[in-house]
């Protein structure tokens, strides 16, 4: 880890495969503290973060957004301050040119947990309006965040991911998919 506290050059960094060759995220940034920037395939900046533990944010991105996560560049810090890694943050976008959609206009998207009200059928939309109480309600927007999970989960298995994921039980019945950190 570094101690630097000058702000590096986010192209004095290598690209690194969001996944290796077993599907699984760079394990050596867990419960590091970091700034990292993520790319789509064509390796265009998607979003600049930084994070106490670098990989457990990567595995949010990716479920939030898993066609713009192909690539990473991670400077660790030994010695964080939000200050310091806010500096970084903003010296990557500016020498990126423009602001990453991720840090722009899709920001929730890529920092907010995933809300599966907003993907409901029309069934599920009828079904969730004729629940009676905040029980039934609650039981409803499980199924469909179980649902939109099992989709998602799809999706990753098909872009060869067999990194664990486990979304947090009691955002269910809120109808929000966020990861919980596997112990």
């Amino acid at each position: 880890m570094s101690t630097d506290v000058t702000s590096p050059a986010l192209s004095d960094y290598d690209f690194i495969p969001y996944l290796d060759a077993a599907g699984l995220l760079p394990s050596q940034y867990s419960k590091s503290v970091g700034i990292y920037a993520i790319f789509d395939r064509d390796k265009t900046l998607q979003f600049v973060g930084y994070s106490r533990d670098v990989t457990m944010s990567l595995k949010q991105h990716l479920v939030r957004c898993p066609d713009f996560c192909h690539w990473v560049k991670v400077k660790t810090i030994e010695r964080p301050s939000k200050t310091l890694l806010e500096t970084i943050q903003s010296a990557w976008i500016d020498e990126n040119g423009e602001c990453p959609v991720g840090n722009g206009a899709d920001a929730a998207q890529w920092t907010q947990p995933i809300d599966a009200k907003q993907q409901m059928t029309e069934d599920e939309t009828a079904l969730y309006a004729t629940a009676t109480n905040e029980v039934e309600q609650a039981k409803t927007m499980k199924t469909i965040a179980r649902r939109v999970e099992a989709e998602l989960k799809s999706i990753l298995e098909a872009r060869g991911v067999n990194e664990p994921l486990r979304f947090d039980p009691k955002l269910k019945e809120q109808g929000l998919l966020n990861i919980k950190p596997v112990k």
